[in-house]
């Protein structure tokens, strides 16, 4: 991975010098590119060298941290940490909002920003990985998270209690589906039917359940005709921090991050 681009934006000089030139960022794969004393001069020195990371303050002169946020993410993607005090928490929420990716307290502790640039560079290699992925596809028919026809059409499948599972998570993937429920229906053992899925499908019924919740999910993100959160409900999550998870797990990037790179997604 190439080295991080990092610009800081505070107006405090003896806390932007100390963050510039006291931290090892070369030991962490990053070099500062450019600073700036107030949101103002923030927008325009990030606009000329558009860095991967903004570290700013909130409160300064003549535009806040927040406000300088806001006007950037409607240029170019990038990530940001913000520098707050106590005092300041309540501006959390809008934080939130602009897609902050994590925040520091005053005074800065510097094992804690460590431990934020190495989260901040992962997710950055996510979004690479999925920018590259997302370049090679035209529609949802290039998307197979699970290979459908395999298990309906190739005649791989033989047991009859493992076809009928199948057939069942087809039918019912938005409901709630268990290994204990399926083994009722199917008047069998609960490790009798785990282990003949297993072996056929080379997936545990929760994972194979999973994948093919998340290739519905993506028909009806590239339909563009729901919310994401809708799409989760639809699906058969129940929770959306989990359909996150999940859908990150195979897609490699967020919901939220699909929505933002595909604008025939409604967002949230």
């Amino acid at each position: 991975m190439s080295m991080i681009k990092i610009v800081v934006v505070e107006d405090e000089d003896i806390i932007r010098k100390g963050l510039i030139y006291t931290v090892d960022w070369l030991s962490m794969g990053c070099i500062v590119i450019g600073e700036a004393e107030n949101g103002e001069e923030g927008v325009s020195k990030i606009k000329e060298l558009k860095p991967d990371i903004i570290i700013t303050d909130i409160k300064m002169p003549k535009k806040n941290g927040l406000e300088m946020i806001k006007e950037l993410n409607e240029i170019y993607d990038f990530e940001s940490i913000i520098i707050s005090s106590y005092a300041e928490f309540k501006y959390a929420k809008e934080a939130i909002k602009l897609n902050v990716f994590d925040y520091l307290l005053k005074p800065i502790d510097e094992e804690k920003l460590e431990e934020i640039i190495e989260k901040v560079k992962l997710h950055i290699q996510d979004k690479k990985i999925y920018q590259e992925i997302k370049g090679q596809i035209k529609d949802i028919d290039q998307i197979q998270i699970i290979d459908i026809d395999y298990y309906i059409h190739s005649g791989n499948v033989q047991s009859k209690y493992t076809k009928e599972t199948i057939e069942y998570i087809f039918k019912n993937y938005n409901s709630k589906i268990t290994i204990d429920e399926m083994s009722d229906k199917l008047y069998i053992s609960p490790s009798y039917l785990s282990r003949k899925f297993k072996e056929e499908t080379g997936h545990t019924l929760n994972n194979f359940l999973n994948k093919y919740r998340i290739q519905k999910a993506l028909e009806l993100l590239f339909s563009g005709d729901y919310k994401v959160y809708e799409i989760a409900e639809l699906v058969g999550f129940s929770n959306y921090k989990y359909f996150s998870s999940v859908f990150k797990k195979y897609i490699k990037c967020s919901p939220l991050e699909f929505v933002k790179n595909d604008h025939r997604v409604i967002d949230l």
